[in-house]
């Protein structure tokens, strides 16, 4: 039988490390985040980010994830935020070679860089993202097609949920200073 301590360890490591929800303000001093009332703040801040469009099929199903993940209800009328990505490069590589070097794989490397700007015209935030997609290459040129393009919307979902994640973290930190601020 296991003992208790061994299963309450976890989760005393886990309170210890500063863990913090990302979406969620802490409203109160107390040890507990929802009292029933959430601060939608940085929510309500991403919103206000439109989404450039981007070029090519890749682009939009970026865009698309993005809006999606950003602003669901719709791009903003007034932005406040103005984001831009650009596919910096996409590369194929053979895997799995046959005797014969004809590949029954292929890995596709996808590579953005973006940058925000704020209604001011200043770069608030800029990076890159990753991610790399592979399918197999069969002998139905159909099926090889299908699995091509599905590698395509699991590589641009993958980027647009970290841009999402590098977003919130940036107004995060800004709501973070903000309270820090105010409380001189």
């Amino acid at each position: 039988m296991l003992h208790k301590k061994y299963i309450l360890m976890p989760l005393l490591l886990l309170a210890a490390c500063g863990f913090e929800p990302l979406y969620v303000e802490k409203k109160h001093d107390n040890a507990w985040y929802f009292d029933g009332e959430f601060d939608t703040s940085i929510s309500q801040e991403m919103e206000k980010v439109k989404v450039e469009p981007i070029s090519n099929r890749f682009g939009q199903l970026l865009r698309n994830n993005l809006i999606d993940l950003l602003s669901p209800k719709g791009q903003p009328k007034s932005p406040k935020y103005r984001l831009f990505v650009k596919l910096e490069s996409k590369t194929e590589t053979n895997q799995a070679l046959r005797s014969d070097i004809t590949a029954t794989r292929k890995m596709i490397r996808y590579k953005v860089t973006y940058y925000m700007i704020s209604d001011s015209g200043e770069r608030v935030l800029s990076g890159d993202s990753v991610s790399y997609s592979s399918y197999d290459i069969l002998a139905n040129p159909y099926s090889t097609t299908m699995a091509k393009k599905k590698g395509d919307e699991d590589a641009a979902t993958t980027i647009a949920n970290d841009i999402s994640l590098r977003l919130g973290a940036y107004f995060h930190s800004i709501a973070v200073n903000r309270e820090e601020m105010n409380d001189f």
